[in-house]
């Protein structure tokens, strides 16, 4: 068996989820039904509802599900210029931080390509870390023309974590929306909905232990979004669509478990991350470790992520050689008809781009042990070895792949 440690692309459904989505799957009904078969369904989907929502600290009338977290974000960041803009045409303005995830990244750029956005990057620290300084000149600069403000939770290459509350504070003094990708927290930090002053909030069910294909997006019972999608009016009318509840059922299951466990899974990753940090260090001492510094305050680096830079070496020949060592990870570039691209979060992080090539992120998850980190640490130099020696030149011939890329 390989040793997975990409758990931040995809985790392995947990059992209470994979029960969960065998039970639902051997029964029918959709939960638009009014028979029985589809008042059973609806029922299931309620509960799960009130589950995710009470995992999130959340109302469940602020609970829509989506198809996953990039339907989501498209919908929140859509959603929320759209509304505001129609409100007052005069805000067209977005603040983004410039360490997004794609499904946000290249949504407020298609709002700027298509619907007049004006976009406001956001720039960070050499960790990641968003300047609470910087957001709060570009709100003071035209607060009337702001649509809405997107900061990621957690940052899904070097897990660093955002200071989500500062964030929504600055916003609120002007009454500007915050929107924030939480797909990478959910599940791995304590966060409540709630409490974080955000107007909407993406998640997905398989960065948890949940199927592939379904998530939720949180919006805030007094925030306006105007849909992407029509048909028959399901979740409040902002997002139409019959609901999978077998998925959901399964999501809501995921997320239980996850949250009744944090407080041990979470100590858990992190020691598991320590020791595959201190690790590696010792076997390539010249690898750069990227996001906040190790060891690193609780609760500002996410608890299974560990990712480094490795001088001298093309990311993707490390994975490949890795992967022939039986160790699946994930790199830094996202390959489009054979041409890699260095890593936006990097780059926006200072490094230049030989050194964001020779990126490598290992995450860790619910199934994660003690013996796939020394794995890890064992295999390591030598692929190392092996990739350095290939050189940079080394993705020109051996980058045909698509898929290398983060989730």
């Amino acid at each position: 068996m390989p040793v997975y440690v990409d758990h931040a692309a995809t985790t392995p459904i947990s059992a209470p989820a994979l029960a969960a989505l065998t039970r639902e799957l051997s029964r029918s009904g959709n939960p638009s039904s009014l028979h029985g078969s589809g008042r059973r369904a609806r029922r299931s989907v309620e509960e799960s509802r009130e589950t995710i929502a009470s995992a999130a600290g959340a109302h469940a009338s602020e609970v829509v599900f989506t198809s996953g977290g990039t339907e989501a974000d498209n919908l929140a960041l859509k959603g929320l210029f759209w509304a505001r803009r129609a409100a007052d045409p005069a805000r067209t303005r977005i603040l983004c931080s410039t360490v997004e995830h794609h499904a946000v990244q290249d949504t407020v750029e298609w709002l700027e390509r298509h619907e007049g956005a004006e976009v406001v990057w956001l720039p960070v620290d050499a960790t990641g870390l968003v300047s609470v300084d910087a957001l709060r000149t570009a709100l003071a600069e035209a607060p009337e023309r702001t649509a809405l403000v997107t900061v990621i939770w957690a940052n899904n290459e070097v897990g660093t974590v955002q200071p989500v509350r500062a964030i929504t504070a600055e916003a609120a003094r002007y009454g500007v929306p915050v929107h924030s990708d939480a797909v990478q927290a959910f599940g791995s930090l304590p966060l409540s909905f709630a409490d974080s002053g955000l107007a909407t909030m993406a998640v997905s069910a398989h960065k948890i232990g949940g199927p592939v294909g379904v998530g939720a997006l949180f919006v805030g019972r007094a925030v306006k979004l105007t849909p992407v999608q029509h048909g028959g009016g399901q979740e409040r009318d902002i997002r139409s669509g019959t609901l999978d509840g077998a998925g959901i059922a399964a999501f809501a299951a995921a997320a239980d478990d996850a949250v009744a466990h944090l407080g041990d899974e979470a100590p858990r990753l992190a020691a598991l991350r320590d020791r595959l940090i201190e690790g590696v260090r010792r076997a390539i001492p010249e690898a750069v470790l990227r996001g906040v510094p190790h060891p690193a305050p609780e609760g500002t680096r996410l608890p299974g992520n560990a990712h480094f830079t490795f001088p001298g070496c093309e990311g993707d020949s490390l994975l490949f050689l890795l992967d022939l060592a039986g160790i699946e990870s994930s790199t830094g570039s996202a390959c489009t008809a054979g041409v890699p691209r260095p890593s936006h979060v990097l780059l926006a992080m200072g490094l230049t781009e030989d050194d964001a090539r020779g990126a490598q992120r290992f995450s860790l998850g619910h199934t994660s042990t003690v013996d796939d980190v020394d794995a890890v640490v064992g295999a390591i130099g030598e692929a190392y070895a092996r990739a350095r020696k290939a050189g940079m030149a080394g993705h020109a011939s051996t980058i045909k792949t698509a898929g290398t890329g983060f989730s």
